[in-house]
């Protein structure tokens, strides 16, 4: 029997008369029906998270941190079953889920429990004669969050954790596709005892609920995970109350291999870049920029290695790849490669659904290698988020950054030499949040994520998230208890 999930409003579960279906992308089977709520459950959700403000803020860091940790203790207890939940709404492998995606969002929280309590700020001072000037960090209040499908329960993580943590309310629109893990999150946050309206979860459709959360009045921020096109549409909604904004959007993260690198770290770097999540992720290694030198020899072996990635079925601990979101995904990024090819570019790997009968009712596409492309190409230009790689070479150093930032995104990037002084050349140079160097996709809770250009603004993550959750009031206090005071041109 297929099992019912309700949104999550001021404390109690909240069901409705329309349902939605989750899927799993990697059967093709429905497991669960969600609330499909409207207007309505979101505007009660706003007024609940509004009344449980004052209260939550005047908790104080201390009184959150204690909540927060109950509430991750109580994940870490499920965490075998959240894995496999998150597992069959995303289709993506179990030993993805029970090694990073699960533990990596519990020690987000654990984390934000600990951050909360040490705000950093400038010191108290006169910086005029006879006043005292301090800076306050406040909650901005009621917030609204937007998740993504990619990753549902580490970016529910992710922007619930620096959000409460910081004092505000919230109320979570999580993707349609994949809102099971979040309801979870919110039935683990009940028990640990965080307060009725303090987190609330508000399933349906962006288009009715995603919108309503942008427009309404008493929402102070929107902090959204998705692509560009849908962060560029809530700026100009969110223009009309004036909102502040969190937008974490599109990548497409260039891989700058120079002729020193380990060419054998490279290799598996970029496969591991580019197919983690099945390449659904908006940090994945998309463009390989080889220096000439090493191009025939990189993509050699980049193609060898390609085929070597084990596509199969989620639950199975063989997996290195499970299935994309849905078949009409699937169809969005074979429509890339389609046209690459049409355009004449060659294909060396993959580029099709697997032909293994056991897989035929998921939504699965092959590990796809693609070289003779030209850098202003729709397959280098765009974001295809699926398992594509492209492979183009450069001649020099000079070339190699420009290539690189030559997108309008600029999230992620990775830089691949032995050389110090060129690794620390380039990453200074790629317009991009994060430059790894001899590594790609490696993220911790202590540092931050975010983009550059169209990749959005704000941080995900370290204490520069809760700055970004927060807002600055400067407090200036009279020390000299006169009436009239020196500067006062009105005696």
């Amino acid at each position: 029997m297929t099992k019912t999930y309700a949104s999550y409003i001021n404390g109690e579960f909240v069901d409705t008369a329309k349902h939605f279906a989750v899927i799993n992308p990697a059967t093709g089977e429905v497991i669960a029906e969600v609330a499909e709520c409207g207007e309505a459950e979101l505007n009660a959700a706003v007024a609940a998270a509004k009344q449980a403000y004052p209260a939550w803020h005047a908790l104080g860091p201390v009184g959150r941190a204690e909540l927060l940790l109950k509430w991750a203790d109580i994940m870490a207890a499920r965490a075998a079953e959240i894995a496999e939940l998150e597992t069959a709404q995303t289709g993506k492998p179990i030993v993805m889920t029970e090694s990073m995606d699960v533990p990596f969002s519990i020690d987000n929280i654990r984390f934000f429990a600990g951050a909360a309590r040490v705000v950093p700020g400038l010191a108290s001072a006169e910086y005029t004669p006879g006043h005292l000037s301090s800076i306050r960090r406040e909650p901005m209040g009621v917030v609204g969050l937007i998740s993504p499908w990619n990753y549902p329960l580490n970016m529910a993580a992710w922007k619930l954790g620096p959000s409460l943590a910081a004092g505000n309310t919230v109320v979570m629109k999580p993707a349609s596709l994949t809102p099971l893990t979040t309801i979870e999150m919110a039935r683990a946050a009940a028990e640990a005892g965080i307060p009725a309206g303090v987190l609330n979860v508000v399933t349906g459709p962006g288009r009715v609920v995603g919108e309503a959360l942008v427009n309404h009045p008493d929402v102070r921020m929107i902090s959204l995970t998705g692509d560009t096109a849908t962060g560029k549409r809530i700026m100009a909604q969110a223009a009309g109350t004036v909102k502040k904004l969190h937008l974490e959007l599109g990548g497409k993260a260039p891989f700058v291999v120079f002729a020193d690198a380990d060419m054998d770290a490279a290799v598996q770097g970029a496969a591991v870049g580019a197919f983690v999540n099945s390449g659904q992720d908006c940090t994945a290694a998309t463009r390989v920029y080889v220096e000439r030198a090493v191009y025939e020899e990189f993509l050699d072996r980049m193609t060898t290695r390609t085929a070597r990635v084990k596509v199969g079925l989620p639950m199975d601990r063989d997996t290195e790849m499970g299935s994309l979101i849905s078949v009409e995904h699937r169809d969005r990024v074979a429509g890339f490669v389609e046209r690459a090819r049409q355009a004449g570019a060659t294909v060396l790997v993959g580029g099709s659904a697997p032909a293994d009968p056991e897989l035929a009712g998921g939504a699965y596409y092959l590990p796809t290698l693609i070289a003779g492309v030209a850098q202003d190409s729709e397959i280098v230009q765009q974001e295809v988020f699926g398992p594509v790689l492209v492979v183009l070479p450069f001649d020099t150093e000079d070339e190699a950054v420009a290539l690189a930032n030559d997108v309008v995104y600029g999230l992620a990037s990775s830089v691949w030499t032995r050389d110090v002084f060129k690794a620390n050349r380039v990453s200074g140079q790629i317009e991009a949040g994060t430059v790894w160097i001899n590594d790609h996709i490696t993220i911790v809770s202590e540092m931050p994520h975010g983009g550059y250009k169209q990749s959005g603004f704000g941080k995900d993550m370290s204490a520069y998230a809760l700055e970004d959750f927060t807002q600055i009031k400067h407090v200036m206090a009279d020390v000299t208890g006169k009436v009239v005071k020196d500067w006062h041109f009105i005696k």
